[in-house]
């Protein structure tokens, strides 16, 4: 009997290999090619005429971890700066251009970057070149566009996390559970520092980090590659290489005991959890079985803690989550709200007891597969936008050197077995590893007085 159950579970790991293999040669790929140009700005061409578009995407390799202690903010504001004008370009004047030639176009900043895209008719491939060129090599730094965009980033701050509910947990969250400066503090930076800096500070941060060489232009879309490039060269190509900027240190101490606060919100209508774990840097094997974890838990309704917390124990109001991907250390995060008439407490011991639970019993085979598939889908439906694509070949040079991870992505998640998955919920989702933020509603005295 032992005998036959080894052969029947060799059979079975032979399977899988060999379903993988077959799922790898279908997946499709994204073909691309590389160059540098003589000033170090890493050039990526990835044609496809099957979109009349061109998704332009240019990314810097600065965040917020690489400020200092009271100068945080400045990646963000600088996403900010970046549309207040260039030597060619008038102030607001680079929405007009995208806008009226029917394109999109945005900015987003995180800890570990700092991205510009538009997206565009095919044959406005020139002027998007132009635009981007232009504020790399002569941005509008002046008293009165720092002054515009800081008041324009601290009314964002408000918007966002000041007058939100729960908006001072995201925030506090990442505080509490890092140690190292570069991911303690939140990408929108503080009402002061914002208010402390400087026009030479704000010059200094340009000059050190917003140069050809310390960023990746990646080109998606129907063009030509022999034209794009010496169109790329035309408008990049004599932008001065400045010295390579520092790199951070992102070494991060592991937790040694449980860290737990609560705090008190005027704004917030029900009790919330927020539970966090320190876990590993991105594109890890074991990054790859958080994923697959995370989607276990708490990937959409079929999920275990949506089924378990809200369907069957009725505990939350909503529950969710997410394996947060970086250079450094990242990050497993469970998010709850608590039901009206239930206790934070009794929340937290129900998702203890289903992360025990997958320590504790093996994974079917059927859930992990539906995890995958559902981690699957999710990767596949980006990579079909021009624009997603785009963001992908770039993040994935900026972050961890590996374009082409790209192409290899869905292999690594379909290698992660349930054996895996089970190995690193023992290894990062415990007690002296975890930090938890309780947010209480204020009483009403409290809010008033607010």
């Amino acid at each position: 009997m032992v005998r036959m159950l080894l052969v029947a579970t060799a059979l079975a790991a032979l399977g899988a290999v060999a379903a993988n293999a077959a799922r790898a040669e279908k997946s499709p790929r994204v073909s691309f090619t590389e160059t540098y140009l003589k000033n170090g700005l890493r050039v990526q061409l990835a044609p496809d005429p099957s979109v009349p578009v061109i998704a332009l995407h240019v990314a810097y390799r600065v965040g917020s971890k690489d400020e200092r202690k009271g100068l945080t903010g400045f990646a963000h504001l600088f996403e900010h700066m970046m549309f207040k004008g260039s030597e060619n370009v008038g102030d607001g004047e680079h929405f007009y251009q995208i806008f009226t030639a029917g394109g999109v176009m945005n900015g987003t900043t995180s800890a570990d970057m700092t991205n510009y895209y538009e997206t565009l008719p095919a044959n406005q491939l020139e002027m998007a070149l132009f635009l981007e060129a232009d504020r790399m090599r002569s941005l509008a730094i002046t008293q009165e566009n720092l002054d515009n965009q800081r008041h324009a980033v601290q009314e964002e701050r408000r918007l966002r996390l000041d007058n939100q509910p729960y908006g001072r947990s995201l925030e506090r969250i990442g505080e509490l559970l890092y140690d190292n400066f570069a991911y303690k503090h939140s990408p929108i930076g503080s009402m002061e520092d914002l208010n402390a800096a400087t026009l030479e500070d704000i010059e200094e941060f340009f000059e050190t980090y917003y140069a050809p060489n310390n960023a990746v232009l990646t080109l998606v879309g129907d063009f030509d590659s022999k034209v794009a490039l010496q169109l790329i060269e035309k408008y990049f190509g004599s932008i001065p290489r400045r010295a390579d900027p520092p790199r951070v240190d992102l070494t991060e101490p592991p937790l040694t005991a449980e860290r737990r606060e609560t705090l008190q919100d005027p704004l917030a209508r029900l009790p919330h959890v927020l539970i966090a774990f320190k876990t590993v840097p991105g594109n890890t094997p074991d990054h790859y079985a958080l994923e697959v974890l995370g989607s276990i838990l708490f990937g959409g309704d079929s999920s275990r803690l949506y089924q378990r917390l809200n369907k069957e124990l009725e505990l939350v109001a909503g529950i969710g989550g997410y394996v947060d991907e970086r250079i450094g250390t990242g990050s497993f995060r469970i998010s709850a709200t608590v039901r009206q008439g239930r206790e934070p407490k009794e929340v937290e011991a129900a998702i203890y007891e289903e992360l025990e639970r997958i320590k504790r019993e093996s994974i079917a085979a059927w859930e992990l597969e539906k995890a995958k598939n559902a981690t699957r889908f999710g990767y596949y439906n980006a990579i079909r936008g021009a624009q997603s694509r785009a963001m992908l070949l770039g993040s994935f040079t900026v972050k961890f050197d590996d374009p082409n991870l790209i192409n290899t992505r869905v292999s690594k998640l379909d290698a992660v077995t349930a054996r895996d998955v089970q190995r690193v919920a023992r290894q990062y989702l415990h007690e002296r590893n975890r930090v938890v933020l309780v947010t209480m509603p204020a009483a009403a005295t409290s809010a008033a007085a607010n």
